[in-house]
C-alpha cells in the first residue's frame, strides 16, 4: 500500500492516489482552473448551511414606511457625513427623545404606610402557591381598590408574587384593569427573564381591546433581548411601529444592541442615522453597543467612527464603553490602539476595573507584546488596580502562550499569598500547560501531586496539558497513570483530549506503546479507535473511509476537526500507509477542513501548510507538486513565482515546521528555498519548476 515519495504520481494537492481515473481527471481540472481556496463546512457535515432570515426582510414593514430601502455604509470605509434633513419636510420621527415618566406617584400616608408593610409581609412568608398567597391576602389592611391594588403590585417581588397578585385583582373585578397594571406586572416578569409569560399578558390586552402603550412596547422588546430572543425583539418592534409608536432612547439602544448581535451592520447604521437625523444624542450605552458590533467583525474603520462620532457629540466614554471598544480593537487585532486609547482612558481620569485589564492583558498576549504586558503587570500592582481570579489566570495563560515561565511561577506563587485569589482549578491548569509547553515533565507531575494533596478539581483542560507534555517526554506509563487517574476524579474526555491522544499515537515508535495509548482512547472516543483500525486494513475501499470519517467529524466541535485529520494523517505516514494519508488530506479538503491551503494569481501560486502537522504539510506537498507536474507536461501557462508557507515560527516552543519541510523538499529534490525577503516562506522559480520536471521524467 505505501508509495515512494519520488516516483508516486500524485495529481493534485488534495486528492488521493487512485486508480479511478476519471476521479483524477475531474480533480486536476478543478485544481488548474481554481482561483479561490474552498469554503468552510457547515456544523453538519451531511447537511446544507442553514441561513438565518435576512434581517432586511424581517424590516421591511418598517422600511416601506419609515426607513431607506438602501442603508448607506458611510462607516464603512469613508468619513460619515451628516444627514441633511429639509426644515421643510423632515422625515418622519422613529424614536421619541424623552424617556417616558412614571405616571403615577404614591402620597405617603398612614394608608400607604400599612399597605407597604403588608406587601413587606407578602414578600418574606412562603407563599409561591396559589391557595398560600390567597390566604394571606385575606390579611390585606384597606380595601382593595385601583391605588391600593396598584401601590401593592409595585411592590412585591418575586415575579411569581407580582402573577399571583394581578390574577387575583382581574377576579375581584373590582374596576377595570388598565394598561398600567399590565405594565407593572410585565416588569416584575421581565426582572425575572419569564418571556414566554410576559407575551402572553401581551396578546391578553391585544384580545381584550387594552391599550399597549409606549412603555408596554419597550417592557416586551427589553426582555426578549434580555432573554436572548431576537426573533421576537424584531417582531414586537415592528408591531410597534404599525400602531405609529415611538420607542424612546433606551429601547432604540436595546433594538440597535438585537440588530447589531444578529450581525446586521447595515440594518443597524440605518436606524443610528436616521435617529441621529430626528435630533436624537446618543448615549453610551448606544456608542457601547455600536463599538461591540464593530469589534466582531474586526472593523477597525467603523470602531474609529465611533471614537469619531462620540467626540463629535461631545460624549464622554465611560468605562463600559471603553471595556466594550477594548475588547473590539482586541477582536480587530489592532494591539497599538487598543494600548493608545487604554492610555487615553486613564488620562481622563477613569479607573480601570478587572475587566478593562484582562482585555488588555488578552491583546498583549495575543500579539506577543511580552514587555508591554509585563509593564501593565507591574502599574496594576504599583497603582492597587483592582485584580481578580480571572485576571490572574489570563496573566497566566498569556505567560504561557509567551514562554513566560519564571514569570508565570512568580505570579502563582503570588496567588497562594492572596487571602481572595487563591488559585483554582483554572490557576493550577494554566501552570500545567506552561511546563507542558515547555517540556518540564516533573514540574509538571509536582503540580499534578500538589492538586492531589489540596484536594484541588483536576479539569479537562489541565489534565490534557498534563498527558501532551508526558507523551512529548515518552513517559507513557505515566501518561496512562494521568489518564486513569483523572477519569476517577471526574473528567470527562472531550474532544481536546482525544486529539491529544491522537497527537501521542502519532509520534508513538514502539507498538506497545501504541497500544496503551490507544487503550486510553478507547475508552474517551472507541470510535476514533475503530476508525484507526479500518486504516489499517488494506481491503477497506475510499468511499468507506469517506463516510466513516465523516461520521466522526459530525460528532466533533468545529475546532478539534483539522487537528484530528492531522494526527491521522501523521498517524499513517509514520505506520507507512501513505495512500491512506492522501487520502484523507482529500476527505478532508472537500469537508472544509484546510481553507486556504491554495491562493493562484498570475505572477504566484502558494501553498500554505501553516495549519497543518508535519505529516499532512508533507502530504500537501506531495500532491501539490503531482498537480504541478501534469500542468507542466501539459504545456498550461505557470505563474513566476511559487511560493510553500511555512509560518515563521515566532513561538518560542515551536516544533519547527520550516526545517521539517525544508528537510522533505530536499529528498523530493524539489527545487524550493528558504525565502531571503519573506520569513516562513520557500520559493522557487518557473525555470527551477520546469527543470525539476523535466529531469524527473
Amino acid at each position: 500500500m505505501a508509495t515512494t515519495l519520488s516516483t508516486a504520481p500524485y495529481l493534485h494537492c488534495n486528492i488521493p492516489y487512485t486508480s479511478d481515473t476519471k476521479l483524477r481527471r475531474r480533480f486536476t481540472i478543478s485544481c488548474a482552473s481554481s482561483k479561490s481556496p474552498p469554503k468552510p463546512p457547515p456544523p453538519e457535515l451531511d447537511e446544507p448551511p442553514q441561513q438565518n432570515p435576512s434581517l432586511s426582510d424581517q424590516l421591511r414593514p418598517i422600511s416601506t414606511t419609515l426607513l431607506s430601502d438602501h442603508p448607506t455604509k458611510t462607516h464603512l470605509k469613508s468619513n460619515p457625513k451628516s444627514t441633511w434633513v429639509n426644515p421643510i419636510r423632515p422625515k418622519p420621527s422613529v424614536l421619541s427623545l424623552h424617556r417616558h415618566k412614571r405616571p403615577h406617584q404614591y402620597s405617603h400616608t398612614p394608608q400607604f404606610r400599612d399597605l407597604k408593610l403588608f406587601a413587606q409581609k407578602l414578600n418574606d412568608s412562603d407563599t409561591t402557591s396559589g391557595a398560600a398567597f390567597l390566604a394571606v391576602l385575606e390579611e390585606i389592611p384597606h380595601p382593595p381598590n385601583r391605588e391600593n391594588s396598584l401601590l401593592l403590585l409595585n411592590s412585591l417581588r418575586p415575579w411569581q408574587k407580582t402573577l399571583l397578585f394581578f390574577n387575583w385583582v382581574k377576579t375581584q373585578n373590582l374596576f377595570p384593569v388598565e394598561t398600567i397594571f399590565y405594565n407593572v406586572t410585565m416588569k416584575s416578569l421581565r426582572f425575572g427573564k419569564q418571556f414566554q409569560l410576559l407575551e402572553d399578558l401581551a396578546n391578553e390586552m391585544i384580545n381584550n381591546e387594552v391599550e399597549l402603550d409606549n412603555i408596554t412596547y419597550s417592557t416586551i422588546i427589553t426582555c426578549a433581548k434580555k432573554c436572548n430572543m431576537f426573533d421576537k425583539a424584531v417582531e414586537w418592534f415592528e408591531k410597534m411601529y404599525k400602531t405609529g409608536l415611538m420607542p424612546d432612547e433606551i429601547t432604540y439602544s436595546a433594538i440597535l444592541d438585537v440588530y447589531a448581535k444578529l450581525g446586521k451592520v447595515e440594518e443597524v447604521m440605518s436606524l443610528y442615522e436616521r435617529g441621529r437625523a430626528n435630533g436624537w444624542k446618543p448615549d453610551p450605552i448606544a456608542f457601547s453597543v455600536l463599538g461591540k458590533m464593530f469589534g466582531e467583525v474586526g472593523d477597525i474603520d467603523g470602531i474609529n467612527y465611533v471614537l469619531q462620532e462620540m467626540r463629535s457629540i461631545g460624549v464622554k466614554p465611560n468605562l463600559v464603553v471603553y471595556n466594550t471598544l477594548l475588547e473590539a480593537m482586541g477582536k480587530a487585532k489592532k494591539p497599538g490602539l487598543a494600548r493608545s486609547l487604554f492610555e487615553e482612558m486613564v488620562d481622563s481620569g477613569v479607573t480601570p476595573n478587572e475587566k478593562t485589564l484582562t482585555a488588555l492583558v488578552k491583546i498583549y498576549g495575543k500579539a506577543r507584546w511580552a514587555r508591554d504586558a509585563l509593564e501593565l503587570w507591574e502599574r496594576m500592582k504599583s497603582n492597587a488596580w483592582p485584580i481578580d481570579f480571572f485576571l490572574y489566570n489570563t496573566l497566566l495563560s498569556m505567560c504561557a502562550d509567551l514562554g513566560l515561565e519564571e514569570d508565570a511561577e512568580r505570579l502563582f506563587e503570588e496567588m497562594k499569598g492572596l487571602e481572595h485569589c487563591r488559585p483554582n482549578s483554572w490557576s493550577y491548569a494554566a501552570m500545567l500547560n506552561i511546563y507542558g509547553i515547555g517540556g518540564n515533565v516533573d514540574k509538571a507531575m509536582k503540580v499534578f501531586n500538589e492538586m492531589s494533596e489540596l484536594g484541588v478539581e483536576l479539569n479537562v483542560m489541565g489534565c490534557t496539558c498534563l498527558m501532551q507534555c508526558l507523551g512529548r517526554a515518552k513517559r507513557i506509563d505515566d501518561l496512562v497513570r494521568v489518564f486513569e487517574a483523572s477519569m476517577e476524579r471526574g473528567v470527562k474526555p472531550d474532544d481536546r483530549l482525544c486529539g491529544c491522544l491522537l497527537s501521542v499515537v502519532s509520534y508513538c515508535k514502539e507498538s506497545e506503546d501504541v497500544n496503551k495509548v490507544l487503550a486510553c482512547l478507547q475508552k474517551a472516543n472507541p470510535e476514533l479507535v475503530a476508525f484507526i483500525k479500518l486504516l489499517e486494513e488494506e481491503k477497506t475501499g475510499f468511499d468507506t473511509i469517506k463516510e466513516e470519517f465523516k461520521s466522526i467529524l459530525n460528532k466533533t466541535t468545529v475546532d478539534a476537526r483539522r487537528p484530528f485529520c492531522n494526527c491521522l494523517i501523521d498517524i499513517c505516514r509514520n505506520w507507512n500507509l501513505h495512500e491512506r494519508a492522501h487520502e484523507l488530506l482529500y476527505v478532508g479538503t472537500v469537508y472544509g477542513l484546510y481553507p486556504g491551503l491554495h491562493t493562484k494569481t498570475s505572477e504566484e501560486w502558494c501553498l500554505n501548510v501553516r495549519s497543518l502537522s508535519v505529516g499532512a504539510a508533507q502530504t500537501a506537498f506531495e500532491e501539490w507538486m503531482g498537480t504541478i507536474m501534469k500542468i507542466v507536461q501539459s504545456h498550461e501557462a505557470l505563474p513566476e513565482l511559487f511560493y510553500a508557507n511555512t509560518g515563521a515560527g515566532t513561538h518560542k516552543f515551536a516544533q519547527g515546521l520550516a526545517s521539517e519541510f525544508e528537510s522533505h523538499a530536499e529528498k523530493l529534490a524539489a527545487p524550493f528555498r528558504q525565502s531571503e525577503e519573506r520569513a516562513g516562506f520557500f520559493v522557487a522559480t518557473r525555470e527551477d519548476i520546469v527543470s525539476w520536471v523535466q529531469s524527473r521524467v
